[in-house]
């Protein structure tokens, strides 16, 4: 193929925006050669500014679950935007979209709307901190919770790809008050709260690690954290920017049966549009301001049109429930189709799944954690990624990125993806 607009738009982006992108894994560092612009998209499928046709297997990395130009949400975000854009005031929207969000989501009495993910999880921690009068927090290792400072001690995704889990700028004040768990290792965490007794406010967790590649929780993990959380007094957070609203209607909190007390969305809430949340229980949400101690706030939080196509997704989702099992079965068909081709090679391989999420990492080793995550091949992921490429499947530029499927992709589509794996496999 051949991507002269995309090279010089690239070659023009980089004179006036870093590295070229506004957001790094968009610049192919990971898999090389040069990002592909996007001109329009449609359904399942994305057309580039040289006027190529790709499946879509990263759905704006989640949020596209019912395909792109979703025509509810499109014509949602068109009344609205006649309307006007932003007041900075409140609407009636922002209570239709809270209650409708809570009425899905369980465990969830109350929520508030940011424009980020990152945002989210940010104000998650702030809020448990407040709540529990305590500063340390852990992590694991690979989960990617967003840019904010606390949550950039050994991430997963972009900080990974480029070898820089511990990004400068990140004081040591901040990186003392994170503690690293093992994704997948009860033991571990466990010896943390043991280390730091009375001081952990909350664990945060990607429930299904998105950013590592598809790594599912293991038999009883995330029950052994709701249990140490419920004996320390601290706050279990789920970071479910991927997976709420996609996995089910109420996201990993409902296909795992585990609660959380806090839990942060974003991507399918909102509808393609900029927009984060979090939520919890009545007396954990009432410690934020205005109600309470601790403060967050953000101009553009609620805005009218984030809101619409969020509402829109949502009801759609609400009155669909079909969707997350024929979602969940292309994803299985895809899974199958790749182990048979897979099996009659002799490639190292792991296929994680869960849901509409899945990945495939180039290893012999079961991946697990961040440890097995990174022994994948990297080398043989940039040829497998430049391959479907070059044949017309988008996938996504890193081997620390889950795909995502959309309901508007084909059987028929998921056959040309097995036909293009087929051929990639062969020039490996």
């Amino acid at each position: 193929m051949r991507y002269n607009r995309s090279s010089a738009l690239f070659a023009q982006a980089k004179k006036v925006i870093p590295g070229g992108v506004n957001s790094p894994v968009r610049a192919f560092k990971a898999v090389g050669g040069t990002p592909i612009f996007i001109k329009k998209a449609k359904g399942a499928y994305l057309f580039d500014e040289d006027g190529h046709r790709y499946i879509d297997y990263i759905s704006s990395w989640g949020p596209l679950i019912l395909g792109h130009g979703y025509k509810p949400v499109v014509e949602a975000v068109q009344k609205q935007a006649d309307k006007g854009t932003s007041y900075g005031i409140p609407t009636a929207l922002e209570t239709k979209i809270a209650e409708l969000a809570t009425s899905m989501a369980p465990n969830i009495d109350k929520i508030r709307f940011v424009n980020s993910g990152t945002e989210a999880c940010m104000s998650a921690v702030r809020l448990a901190r407040g709540y529990t009068s305590r500063e340390k927090i852990i992590k694991f290792s690979g989960c990617y919770h967003g840019h904010s400072d606390a949550f950039l001690i050994q991430a997963g995704s972009g900080a990974v790809t480029f070898g820089s889990p511990n990004s400068p700028g990140v004081t040591q004040g901040t990186a003392k008050d994170t503690l690293l768990a093992n994704y997948n290792d009860i033991d571990n965490v466990t010896q943390l709260f043991e280390a730091n007794e009375g001081e952990i406010a909350a664990v945060i967790i990607e429930p299904v690690a998105g950013n590592m590649g598809c790594i599912p929780p293991e038999p009883g993990f995330l029950e052994g954290l709701r249990y140490l959380c419920d004996q320390n007094d601290t706050l279990l957070i789920f970071d479910e920017v991927m997976t709420g609203f996609r996995l089910a209607a109420g996201g990993a909190q409902q296909l795992l049966g585990v609660d959380a007390d806090i839990v942060t969305f974003g991507k399918v809430i909102g509808g393609g549009l900029p927009v984060g949340a979090f939520a919890a229980r009545e007396e954990i949400m009432d410690f934020l301001a205005p109600e309470g101690p601790v403060y967050q706030a953000g101009t553009l939080s609620g805005n009218p049109l984030a809101m619409a196509a969020g509402l829109a997704m949502l009801t759609a989702l609400d009155s669909q429930p079909e969707v997350f099992d024929s979602l969940a079965d292309k994803t299985a068909y895809l899974h199958e189709g790749m182990k048979n081709i897979l099996s009659k090679s002799r490639i190292d391989y792991q296929i994680n799944r869960l849901g509409s999420m899945i990945s495939l990492h180039f290893t012999d080793t079961a991946v697990k954690d961040f440890t097995s995550a990174a022994k994948g091949n990297n080398k043989r992921f940039t040829k497998y990624f430049h391959g479907m490429l070059k044949r017309g499947v988008y996938l996504p530029p890193s081997a620390f990125e889950s795909y995502f499927l959309n309901d508007a992709i084909s059987y028929k589509d998921i056959d040309t993806t097995l036909q293009a794996f087929s051929e990639t496999l062969k020039e490996l």
